[in-house]
């Protein structure tokens, strides 16, 4: 995550350059996959977790064959507190989950822009002329018509040197 949002600000500072773009691209399918991955995962513990009542966070804590769910008053067997493990486990699970999700959405969103830059995509041409364009104005106003030339060539438009 921390990786795509580094990519993410480098493409947006150098908006010509195509390999921050293939970069841009594999760092956010990657994050993407991965967050979803965690947002699927969490969603599936927290489902299981509620089903048995909490009977799953207890597994290995009674050496009896009497079940022992996490809600119940009868005391376990476990070398951890066992007083609010339901609770806490749901209260810090669906955060998670809910940042997981978040995460898969931006980085799908990165993913979007990246094959815009790219030049796939219905508006992708137009987006990164609009912005080679501001670039190059913005470098001819500063007075270095070097950093200008290239943007000029991508663009096909020839400004006067002022």
């Amino acid at each position: 995550s921390i990786a795509s949002g580094i990519v993410a600000i480098l493409v947006s500072r150098n908006i010509a350059n195509w390999k921050l773009h293939v970069g841009l691209l594999m760092s956010s399918s990657l994050n993407m996959l991965l967050s979803a991955a965690c947002c699927l995962g969490l969603l599936v513990a927290i489902s299981v977790a509620i089903r048995d009542d909490g009977g799953v966070l207890m597994q290995g804590c009674n050496s009896t064959d009497r079940l022992v769910n996490a809600r119940s008053p009868v005391p376990a067997d476990c070398p951890f507190d066992t007083t609010r493990i339901y609770d806490t486990t749901l209260a810090l699970w669906f955060p998670s989950m809910l940042l997981s999700a978040v995460e898969a959405g931006l980085s799908l969103w990165c993913f979007i822009v990246g094959l815009t830059l790219r030049g796939i995509g219905p508006c992708s041409h137009t987006y990164l002329k609009e912005q080679l364009e501001e670039e190059a104005v913005a470098s001819i106003s500063k007075g270095d018509p070097e950093l200008a030339a290239p943007s000029q060539r991508l663009i096909g438009h020839h400004f006067p040197h002022a």
